[in-house]
């Protein structure tokens, strides 16, 4: 199967020679890397094109004008994946939290078990969190989608705000993404999640131990989580009347 990988980039020139190299490394016969950039002042953009330049047909780069917000950065490597022939997309950040040697394992309980969607996950036995992290950072994190998330949405997933997943390209064109998905901060992925179930997709938790970036600082803050707690409100009023009727055709 073709796989493209989506990583959203902000000031990441430390990590993306890193990130492609090890992605580039693993056991799969047609994988290749989508870059979608905001304009990153590091030059992380002009480092992607370098690269692409090195490894024709391995790395793809979308240039956009400026910090417009991880959601809509997601979706338009999604559209991007879909119109390059992928037929499975994993998006995930280019900052070593989500290692790439969980991948091989995701695509083969994608496969195999049959799966529409695998969510990394901190919050499934076996999964955990950086070591470092402090207890307010973590009691939100496990509040927010143990708690509040599953209350008010009524969600399988564990880990609602996942940002590693792994979808079959199916899944994402049965979603209608471009036209339901409002989101455009941290609540886009309990959005995608949300969606994903209500329409009757099947997905699986693969347990993953979320490390700190290793280079930089974190780009999650406390009003940007707050306003995904908000939002799950949004997300409830707008998607709960989703059947598998309602997938795009």
């Amino acid at each position: 199967m073709k796989i493209v990988i989506v990583l959203p980039t902000y000031n990441e020139a430390d990590n993306i020679a890193a990130i492609t190299a090890e992605l580039w490394a693993l056991p799969f016969d047609d994988l290749s890397t989508l870059v979608v950039d905001d304009n990153s002042p590091d030059g992380t953009g002009d480092l992607a094109d370098r690269l692409a330049e090195q490894h024709p047909g391995r790395l793809h780069v979308m240039h956009r004008p400026g910090k417009l917000g991880l959601g809509t950065a997601y979706l338009q490597g999604f559209r991007r994946a879909l119109d390059m022939g992928a037929e499975v997309i994993v998006q995930m950040d280019s900052d070593f939290s989500h290692s790439p040697d969980y991948l091989p394992k995701m695509y083969e309980k994608l496969v195999e078990g049959g799966y529409d969607l695998v969510v990394g996950s901190r919050y499934v036995r076996g999964g955990s969190t950086d070591e470092r992290w402090g207890f307010g950072r973590w009691l939100l994190s496990w509040f927010a989608n143990s708690v509040w998330v599953r209350l008010i949405l009524r969600t399988r997933v564990k880990d609602a705000t996942a940002g590693f997943k792994m979808w079959r390209a199916a899944t994402l064109r049965g979603l209608g993404f471009e036209t339901r998905v409002r989101s455009n901060g941290y609540i886009f992925q309990v959005e995608m999640a949300y969606i994903t179930e209500r329409l009757g997709y099947k997905a699986s938790e693969y347990p993953i131990y979320f490390e700190d970036r290793r280079i930089g600082q974190s780009k999650m803050s406390i009003p940007i989580k707050i306003e995904a707690a908000t939002g799950t409100l949004r997300v409830w009023r707008e998607h709960h009347h989703l059947t598998p009727a309602d997938r795009a055709k």
